[in-house]
């Protein structure tokens, strides 16, 4: 599979969030080829501030190998992390981080602060703007109904 692949898989999952009433935000493990744990945004369903998609993403993917240590894996996510998430892919230990669109309001990749580069105990590889065409209309489509309503 190919980037543009797992990203997709990642739209599906933000499609779900979205069908779900959630902010539309879907992430995906993966590890030598194979996926490992897809996750959605559930903070309303679950009522939990943590239950972003990267964050359940990484529990199912520590569940999934039995280690906190996710080396070797990448994620693919449609938005880019906030702090909160991209400390855990950090603490995580995850090798590469895809993402697609960029948050001008809580992106901790490189929009809003890039915590990547602050000489935390693990460096990353991060790659932004995979497939925004695909997650962009999403997030923006989600908040514009949102705004409709008003």
């Amino acid at each position: 599979m190919t980037v543009t692949d797992y990203m997709k898989l990642a739209v599906l999952q933000a499609k779900k969030a979205a069908d779900a009433a959630e902010i539309p935000v879907g992430a995906v493990i993966v590890k030598d080829g194979a996926v490992i744990a897809q996750a959605c945004n559930m903070r309303e369903s679950l009522r939990q501030t943590y239950a972003h998609a990267e964050m359940l993403a990484i529990e199912a993917a520590c569940e999934k190998l039995q280690s906190w240590r996710l080396y070797g894996c990448d994620m693919y996510v449609t938005l880019e992390p906030c702090p909160m998430c991209a400390g855990a892919i950090i603490q995580a230990k995850i090798k590469s981080v895809y993402f697609g669109c960029y948050d001008k309001k809580a992106g901790a990749f490189g929009t809003v602060v890039d915590l990547s580069t602050v000489g935390l105990n693990h460096n990353l590889q991060i790659y932004g703007g995979i497939s925004e065409d695909l997650c962009k209309p999403l997030i923006e489509n989600f908040f514009a109904a949102i705004r409709q309503k008003g």
